[in-house]
Order: C-alpha cells, then sequence, then structure tokens
C-alpha cells in the first residue's frame, strides 16, 4: 500500500481509505449503500488492514451513528493500529441546536462520536458541510479549543465551496488556529467539477482531497453499460438522486473506454476507475465503499499498479468537459493559459 501526507502536514495516509457509510444500513439512503453490522464490518477491517488500509472514515448522520458505534466496535483492540476519520455538522434532528457547527453542537458531536467509537481522540475530524449560519471564526476558535484538548489531532472539511475553504484559512493563519489540512470532496470520472476550483486551491494551500464516491454512486462498477441500461433492483434508483445528475450517453462512453482498457490491462472497471483517481494531482486518498468482501478485494486491488500514460489520456479525454466561467478563458485562449496553466 502506498502512504502519502494528508495535504500540507505531517500525517501519512493510505491511498485508500475505507468507508464505513456501509455500516449500519438504516434511513432511506443508508440502507441502500449497506447493512453490515458488527461480524461483518470486522472481517472487512481485516481484510482492509491485511491490505495496508488503516484509515477508516465515517459521520455521525451515517446512519444516526450506528456506523460509528459499529465502526468502534469492530476496533476494539486494536485502536492503535488505525486511524479514525469522522465528520459532523449536517442535521441530527429537528431542534434548533441538532444542526451546524456553532460551539454548543460541535463539542457536543464530538464528545457524542468519542462514545460511539469507544475511543480518546478522533485522528482526522471534518466538518461535512458548510454552515452558513455560524461565523468562521466561532467554528475555528472551537477546533482550536478540542485540539488543544487532544481530542482532535487533525481538522478539515467536506462539500465546502472553494471561497469559504480560502475564508476559513485565512482566519486561521490569522489567528494561530489549526488549519485545515483535508478536504473530503465528490471525484470521479463522471463527477469532475472537483478540478475548476477545489483541486487548486488544494494544492495552493495544502488541502489534501479525500475522495469519497470514486465510482460515481455506482455508476462504474461496470454493470452499467451502453448495452445494460440501469437494471430494475439497481439501488441507483434509490441514490441516483442524493448526486449530481449524469448524462447516460456521456456516462456510456465514458464505460465503453473504462471496458476497453479492462480488457487490454486485465483489471476491472472499478479497478480502472479508482486507479485513474489516485493518479490525479492532490489526491490524498480514495474512500472505498463496499457492501461486501467481494467488492472490497476487488477494489483494494485498484493499487500496485499503473494506467500507462495512453490509457490516462483516453479516460481524460473521453471524460473532460466543458469549463464553465471563468474557467473557460484559461482552457480555450492561450493569453489566459499562460498567464494560469490549469492544474491538470
Amino acid at each position: 500500500m502506498e502512504y502519502r501526507y494528508l495535504g500540507r502536514s505531517g500525517l501519512q495516509v493510505p491511498v485508500l481509505s475505507f468507508g464505513a457509510g456501509t455500516f449500519g444500513g438504516t434511513g432511506p439512503l443508508f440502507s441502500n449503500w449497506g447493512r453490515s453490522g458488527e461480524t461483518e464490518a470486522i472481517r472487512l477491517i481485516d481484510l482492509c488492514l491485511e491490505a495496508g488500509v488503516n484509515l477508516f472514515d465515517t459521520a455521525d448522520v451515517y446512519s444516526d451513528g450506528a456506523s460509528e458505534s459499529i465502526l468502534g466496535a469492530a476496533l476494539k483492540g486494536r485502536r492503535d493500529d488505525v486511524l479514525i476519520s469522522t465528520k459532523a455538522t449536517l442535521p441530527m434532528g429537528e431542534g434548533p441546536n441538532t444542526a451546524g457547527s456553532s460551539r454548543q453542537r460541535l463539542i457536543d458531536c464530538v464528545e457524542a462520536a468519542l462514545r460511539r467509537l469507544r475511543t480518546d481522540r478522533i485522528d482526522i475530524f471534518q466538518l461535512h458541510a458548510f454552515d452558513a449560519f455560524t461565523p468562521a471564526e466561532e467554528v475555528l476558535y472551537t477546533l482550536d479549543i478540542l485540539v488543544r484538548a487532544g481530542k482532535l489531532r487533525y481538522v478539515g472539511v467536506s462539500n465546502f465551496p472553494g471561497w469559504q475553504v480560502m475564508k476559513s484559512l485565512a482566519v486561521a493563519d490569522r489567528q494561530g488556529w489549526p488549519r485545515y489540512v483535508a478536504h473530503q470532496v465528490y471525484y470521479s470520472l463522471i463527477g469532475r467539477d472537483f478540478e475548476w476550483d477545489l483541486m487548486p486551491l488544494g494544492l495552493d494551500q495544502g488541502l489534501g482531497a479525500m475522495v469519497w464516491s470514486p465510482l460515481g454512486w455506482g455508476r462504474l462498477t461496470g454493470k452499467i453499460a451502453r448495452d445494460r441500461p440501469l437494471p430494475e433492483g439497481s439501488r441507483l434508483h434509490e441514490t441516483a438522486g442524493f448526486g449530481p445528475p449524469v448524462d447516460d450517453e456521456r456516462l456510456y462512453d465514458i464505460v465503453d473506454v473504462l471496458q476497453a482498457i479492462a480488457g487490454e490491462t486485465g483489471k476491472s472497471v472499478p479497478q480502472i476507475a479508482i486507479n485513474w483517481l489516485t493518479r490525479r494531482p492532490g489526491v490524498s486518498s480514495v474512500i472505498l465503499g463496499a457492501r461486501n468482501e467481494a467488492q472490497l478485494v476487488d477494489n483494494l486491488g485498484a493499487v500496485g499498479w499503473s494506467l500507462s500514460d495512453d490509457h490516462m489520456e483516453r479516460l481524460d479525454a473521453v471524460s473532460r468537459v466543458p469549463a464553465p466561467y471563468p474557467h473557460a478563458p484559461y482552457e480555450r485562449q492561450d493569453g489566459f493559459a499562460r498567464l494560469n496553466p490549469p492544474a491538470v
């Protein structure tokens, strides 16, 4: 397993990590992701550790805390061998202080996560979404308190717009508070919006990308293709609405190339899609989600080899989409491109 520094920090993380969103399986979204209980979770974690994957990601909102609880139980006796990443901010109830990143909420969320995870510290704590109602100063001062107390080791964000990341980093620098070193983002061959703002921001400011849903909400598993549209029983019928929309013809074009490269390399379609991500600038770790051992074993086979330059170029070409304003001139006009070359 390859290990990389998480952004501009001294923490090394595996290039593949495991997402525990499949643990628990309650509610309309997470029940379709997976329903692993403690016994199955232990086996999946065993397979990860055997492969060198020692970073496990979860969140309080995953199955209303059940994911954290199962992960904590499954890691009993081996806490010091792993890194735990969790997230908070999204609503956990209907009350006035059950959502957001206020000082009261963050402290309560961290204490609850520590209890569920059966640990005394969280290695990587991320804000799950931007809270427009809480000042950045309040958020960062609270995180500073929790870091100084030893309850959090590193902090980051997830699903933030670029300008809010930059605003928070400026506040942290001005006050001497902990800087975000991770940004957990959606990124895949069918979802490349990350490249326009968040990738160059991360490279410039030292935030390592932790990529979620690298297979595009299950669309890049090889089960969907031009001659095999979405099957009747697919979980995508239930979960696709939670993610960005995807044009079917563009998806089929990408899968055509993935299948061709699979035939040339002897690798599976998911392995190729994940390997492509590990080659992208600024990516520290790609988070794998697996409902069973077979899926996990296949996904773990995405590393230990590299796509050729020709394969990368073919995947780039078929998945590239026109950039929106103000990025478009930098792609299409030489004068702009000379002043601001693209990150990729």
